[in-house]
């Protein structure tokens, strides 16, 4: 039997897990992000395609990859906005919102959960821009919810 990645959501030290960091922050601040709705991984190959007058189909090589996590998440105060008391230029203090605007270089690390047999899962890390902050309430959904997406700046590392 496979032993597939189960998240096992609202069991604490088993689910899947997000935490953010400044790039460049010396204290080594890390905020985890609460409420996750969902994650997806995405690496996307690029490819450059021609034709060619003596060819049939089109020919096609790979280049770089398009990497990003995407997310939904219900909106938490001092998550989404930092608390503000903090050390400057850390994540704890500039929020996601706050490293968004601010266009800051994030160290993201996501434990994707433990494996069906117990054994601990796999995490990806790297490091990228919050961009897609798109907050919305509505009276069918009364807490405020946002699409979050990290572009990474370079490749995945899986640990």
């Amino acid at each position: 039997m496979a032993d597939y990645i189960y998240p096992a959501p609202g069991v604490t030290g088993v689910e899947a897990t997000l935490t953010l960091s400044v790039n460049k922050d010396a204290t080594d601040d890390q905020m985890l992000v609460p409420s996750l709705q969902d994650i997806t991984v995405n690496a996307a190959e690029d490819v450059f395609s021609w034709t060619q007058l003596d060819e049939k189909s089109k020919k096609s090589i790979a280049t770089t990859s398009s990497n990003s996590l995407s997310m939904n998440l219900v909106l938490d105060q001092v998550t989404f906005f930092g608390d503000g008391t903090s050390a400057d230029d850390t994540a704890s203090k500039l929020g996601i919102f706050g490293m968004s605007s601010e266009k800051t270089l994030v160290d993201f690390t996501l434990y994707l959960g433990d494996e069906s047999n117990g054994a601990d899962g796999k995490t990806i890390t790297g490091k990228g821009y919050i961009t897609g902050l798109a907050p919305t309430v509505s009276s069918d959904a009364p807490v405020w919810v946002s699409p979050i997406t990290i572009t990474v700046d370079g490749a995945y590392t899986v640990l």
